[in-house]
């Protein structure tokens, strides 16, 4: 079903109690307003997109060494704690944050940066759809799948495909802006060059930088 409408100050609202240490910071919100743009895509970069979205996560994840195995668990038992109310299946939290590590680690993203955009954008809920029609964790526009999936828009609510075209995406947009990521996360919203968006995610990573700050 999708989400109510809300305001986007009362979106922002939401998205500022979430990133606020306190026993409240998961209540659940709506899907965020805001959306990726389309934008005209050079045919090279249309191909590596689509490269980049291809292939299956390993089963397991792999370690150059255990103590990089061991930092990866601190990680995941600190941030599952938090995860606790929003996912209270083990197994789902499980798999969900091992899911996240991969890609971010894949796509070479900072993991609180893209744990705090989940938060921002759906509250953490595997069904969100936008007023725009933004579909899942990240908040994916289904034009993206036209561009650079199979064109099925259902496979958005899938935990792993909507990871990996946010990590995708995210990606490109961090490497179009130079590494800016206050610009690149106002082009992911389409609200390029407005601060509320890329504060509220701050906000948020900020919550999750302290769990990966302690497993490095």
């Amino acid at each position: 079903m999708p989400a109510p409408t809300l305001s986007r100050r009362a979106c922002l609202t939401a998205a500022a109690s979430l990133a606020l240490p306190s026993a409240g910071w998961l209540l659940p919100q709506t899907a965020w307003a805001g959306g990726q743009l389309e934008e005209p895509l050079a045919d090279s970069v249309r191909t590596a997109l689509s490269a980049a979205v291809v292939g299956k996560a390993p089963p397991e994840l792999e370690f150059a060494s255990t103590e990089a195995r061991m930092d990866y668990l601190r990680w995941l038992m600190a941030s599952s704690e938090k995860l606790l109310k929003r996912k209270p299946d083990a197994q789902v939290r499980r798999d969900f944050l091992q899911t996240v590590w991969y890609e971010s680690k894949r796509a070479g993203l900072d993991v609180s940066m893209v744990m705090g955009l989940v938060q921002v954008e759906s509250g953490f809920r595997k069904y969100a759809i936008s007023s725009v029609g933004a579909r899942g964790y990240m908040q994916i526009m289904p034009f993206w799948m036209r561009l650079i999936g199979d064109g099925d828009i259902g496979k958005l609510f899938h935990m792993q495909t909507n990871l990996r075209f946010g990590c995708v995406i995210l990606r490109h947009y961090l490497d179009r802006e130079r590494g800016d990521a206050y610009m690149a996360l106002g082009r992911y919203n389409g609200s390029r060059g407005q601060p509320q968006y890329p504060n509220a995610v701050f906000g948020a990573q900020r919550r999750w930088l302290l769990d990966e700050q302690r497993s490095a």
